[in-house]
């Protein structure tokens, strides 16, 4: 059975405006039950372990989310995951075939400055493992380094939320960098399509979606390489 390491952001609040953050909830959602019902193994993990903050947002009132929200919202082992997740640095990463960085805007805090998550990043794709994130997860691969201290993105292929996604949703001046300005100064191939529409890149070992709409796709092509490595 492959087992993946979802990470997540343990950040509650855009410092600036004392606004409330965290994780967005479908983009842990669906590719969760995309996971689970291709029968892997799935770790719930975050930043500091205990509580993940979600960011309100992103979660209606019961009978008014997406289908994935709903089942998980109903799903007590899943419910518990987020509410009891363990902390990244109690994870042994050797034990895990593949990575999976949610986002929200959370992320955009605490992923960039987390020296254990640019190590796990780092060792992942050096080791060849896969790695995944969606929307604002990209921002954990933004302090992964090389021996060298070469950036470990350099060079891939990679989308995220674009700069004029963060314009539309008014958060340009609030989050503490714009995130395809970053990764494209650490000499990331930066890809994009439409603002919210549904993207996905594939370079190598590295599995990256655009936004919300794109989570489905990022989980999907995570399964297909992992097929293809328990089939080689």
């Amino acid at each position: 059975m492959s087992k993946i390491l979802i990470i997540t952001t343990s950040h509650s609040e855009m410092e600036a405006e004392k606004k409330a953050t965290g994780l967005w909830l479908e983009e842990l959602t669906t590719p969760y039950y995309v996971f689970l019902d291709a029968g892997l193994s799935i770790t719930v993990a975050s930043i500091k372990g205990g509580v993940i903050p979600v960011d309100p947002m992103s979660k209606k009132a019961v009978g008014e989310n997406s289908p994935s929200v709903e089942r998980f919202i109903k799903d007590s082992q899943a419910m518990e995951a987020i509410e009891n997740s363990v902390s990244i640095e109690e994870i042994d990463f050797d034990e895990y075939d593949a990575i999976f960085l949610p986002g929200g805007h959370g992320t955009m805090w605490d992923l960039p400055t987390s020296e254990k998550l640019a190590e796990i990043i780092s060792q992942a794709l050096v080791n060849n493992r896969i790695v995944s994130a969606v929307c604002h997860g990209a921002a954990g691969l933004v302090s992964a380094k090389k021996a060298n201290g070469i950036p470990a993105i350099k060079g891939y292929k990679i989308s995220a939320f674009t700069n004029s996604e963060e314009e539309t949703v008014g958060l340009s001046e609030t989050v503490p960098f714009l995130l395809e300005t970053k990764l494209r100064q650490l000499g990331a191939d930066f890809q994009s399509t439409d603002n919210f529409q549904a993207f996905v890149t594939v370079d190598r070992n590295l599995i990256t979606g655009q936004n919300p709409a794109s989570s489905h796709l990022v989980a999907e092509q995570v399964l297909k390489k992992l097929t293809i490595a328990i089939t080689k």
